[in-house]
């Protein structure tokens, strides 16, 4: 495999941008902490997390630590103005930075060196180009994956050629632009979030999952408790969860109770599973919720329940699941 990670489980930094809510700087740094004492070594960032400031705290955190001893990804095709914008949506609490979308291969550069600043690192080891897919940009999504793969990708596969970054990919909520990524580039891998979990996982399955695995390419897989739902919240895919998933997550956990299994662990374990899956990268926004995390991913879970879920029909009888 492309990605080379330090073990499966990595942390995702979004909720640290002030996703949803507004976090105190000591109690997202305090988070961090926790992560790296659980010995977690893999950190994703962006510059879209809160305009810059899941980046900044990410890097007051770790500003001790040795690179060498972990390994971070962070994301291009958004760039930071210094001007100022009423912020709505999931980051309205960050800062309040005006964004604009750049996929140019001299955005992906300047977007680089901007993060290695908020960072204060000198590399960083993974980039993703940033949701140039359906659900950011809606029925000409397809101009701008050209306008990515013709700018941000060539300039990364240079960077990945002169050993200044470990290898690219894309960073989308969506399939269709990785499987069109595969077909034109060459990228290591790719960060897929909410697109491979115990409710959503069918496309990334047959479409994604099998020539990932041929080519060697990794998947991180992000959001694997999709935005909160099936970790007892109300978020399905950033958004307030549709009735239909509600109602999904409901009897996935209904099956789960049967055999006093929490659900977080099996949605976890289920992501985990796949030979593809390089990581998953649960994010949390509080210290305690990151061991938790950990134990859900390693509590040993009855063959038994896997084969209820398919059973139902709620994952197909070929999916990869955890061996008890």
């Amino acid at each position: 495999m492309r990605i080379k990670l330090p073990g499966k489980f990595g942390f995702g930094t979004a909720p640290l941008g002030n996703m949803f809510r507004d976090i105190p700087d000591q109690e997202a740094i305090a988070t961090v902490r926790e992560v790296w004492d659980q010995q977690v070594r893999y950190f994703d960032t962006a510059p879209q997390y809160g305009a810059g400031l899941a980046e900044l705290r990410l890097g007051e955190a770790l500003r001790d630590e040795p690179h060498a001893d972990f390994i971070v990804s962070t994301k291009v095709g958004r760039l930071i103005s210094h001007e100022t914008e009423q912020k709505e949506g999931i980051f309205a609490n960050g800062r309040p930075n005006k964004i604009t979308y750049d996929y140019s291969y001299d955005g992906a550069l300047r977007s680089i060196q901007e993060s290695l600043e908020r960072l204060n690192m000198d590399r960083v080891d993974y980039v993703w180009i940033h949701d140039c897919a359906e659900d950011a940009h809606g029925e000409h999504w397809r101009d701008v994956f050209d306008e990515a793969m013709n700018g941000a990708a060539k300039a990364l596969t240079r960077l990945r050629e002169e050993g200044v970054i470990r290898g690219w990919g894309l960073g989308v909520n969506r399939v269709e632009s990785c499987a069109l990524a595969l077909e034109q580039a060459d990228p290591d891998g790719f960060l897929l979030a909410g697109r491979y979990t115990l409710l959503d996982h069918d496309n990334a399955l047959e479409n994604l999952l099998p020539e990932c695995e041929k080519r060697g390419a990794g998947v991180v897989v992000g959001g694997p408790y999709n935005s909160g739902l099936l970790a007892g919240g109300e978020h399905f895919d950033y958004q307030k969860a549709p009735q239909e998933m509600i109602d999904k997550a409901r009897r996935i956990k209904e099956i789960c109770d049967r055999f006093e299994v929490d659900i977080k662990a099996a949605a976890l374990q289920f992501s985990m599973a796949h030979p593809a899956v390089a990581a998953i990268i649960p994010g949390a926004s509080k210290p305690d919720r990151i061991a938790e995390n950990i134990a859900m991913s390693e509590i040993s879970i009855p063959a038994e329940l896997w084969q209820n879920l398919k059973q139902e029909g709620f994952l197909p009888e070929h999916a990869p699941v955890p061996k008890s």
